[in-house]
């Protein structure tokens, strides 16, 4: 689904990305809350929002989408069976990609509090945006790759000296804890391996261990986990 005030950039958006073989534009929305309504219909497996609008942000309606899937899925239920074909599974979250002209702009960073899935800015060449849809659509988190670490920094910067008290944080296993740690400082899956002496697909397994234990759905919601829990000293 696409989310932006502009007509021109929706449809801009639109062209290019049913170019992609693999990628359906299911819907439209001119307004956070058009796209809270929308999503509620039709569940899109990603959402590329825009942050700037009138008729609601795109930052109330990240986090009121969010919390809308987080609430749809009846306890025990599966989550396949009646979500419309190419949307996402009822109850299972879409991923959310703020798509916006503002580099580090405070709205991208509340995006990413509120449960994004990632950023792109609009003045990124066609193939990474593509790129940035797929990745989503596969569980992966990201940030416009110029800006990967300076993201990091800026919510080291913004959270205080913490220890970690929450229940999730005390389930993690001191290697699964360490292995978030260094994820939180930028590391790729490679360099976590170098750096602990142990293989990529050891690292892959015990985050995914971490982050079905806390509840995120990709890497970078667990970065910021790690930073909101003071898992992460400054």
């Amino acid at each position: 689904m696409l989310v932006d005030d502009q007509a021109v950039v929706r449809a801009g958006f639109r062209v290019l990305l049913e170019q992609a073989a693999d990628i359906e534009v299911v819907a439209e929305a001119s307004s956070g809350s058009a796209a809270v309504t929308t999503a509620r219909r039709l569940r899109p497996d990603v959402i590329c929002m825009d942050v700037r609008m009138p008729g609601g942000d795109g930052l109330t309606a990240t986090r009121q989408i969010l919390a809308d899937a987080a609430g749809s899925a009846p306890a025990g239920s599966s989550a396949a069976g009646s979500a419309p074909a190419g949307s996402s599974a009822a109850g299972s979250a879409p991923a959310i990609l703020v798509v916006t002209t503002f580099d580090l702009d405070e709205y991208v960073f509340g995006a990413l509090e509120a449960g994004a899935s990632g950023f792109i800015l609009k003045d990124c060449e066609p193939e990474d945006l593509i790129d940035a849809i797929r990745r989503l659509a596969a569980g992966y988190g990201l940030v416009d790759q110029t800006v990967t670490r300076r993201v990091i920094a800026e919510f080291a910067r913004r959270r205080p000296a913490a220890s970690p008290e929450s229940a999730a944080a005390q389930q993690l296993t001191p290697r699964e804890a360490e292995i978030v740690r260094l994820l939180a400082r930028g590391l790729s899956n490679n360099e976590i391996a170098d750096e602990l002496f142990i293989e990529t697909s050891t690292v892959k397994s015990h985050l995914g261990r971490a982050m079905a234990k806390i509840g995120v759905r990709d890497r970078l919601q667990t970065v910021v986990w790690a930073y909101q829990n003071g898992l992460v000293p400054r």
